[in-house]
């Protein structure tokens, strides 16, 4: 069975969510691509909005989330790690 995310596993697939979805996307939708409960989806998206890895954009049909540049390196650096790492078998194995 695979450990719970950690912290910075959520970002990202927060941001890989919302840049599948040519860089926007509904908080409802956010929420069920991430896998996360309502309170847990807005206290992640305050945070990526406060590190500027996301903006929140208000139109008539709502609000939706925007990738930012800052999210789209993150992403980049993020999958480097996870390769780095799983090349030299570095993963938690339990």
């Amino acid at each position: 069975m695979k450990q719970k995310r950690d912290r910075l596993e959520i970002f990202h697939d927060m941001l890989v969510a919302i840049n599948d979805k040519n860089g926007r996307i509904k908080p409802t939708h956010l929420m069920y691509k991430s896998n996360l409960s309502h309170n847990m989806l807005n206290e992640y998206v305050m945070e990526l909005i406060k590190r500027k890895f996301v903006e929140e954009i208000e139109t008539p049909n709502g609000k939706s989330y925007r990738i930012t540049k800052a999210g789209l390196e993150y992403i980049e650096k993020y999958s480097s790690i996870i390769k780095f790492v799983d090349s030299f078998g570095l993963e938690d194995e339990e």
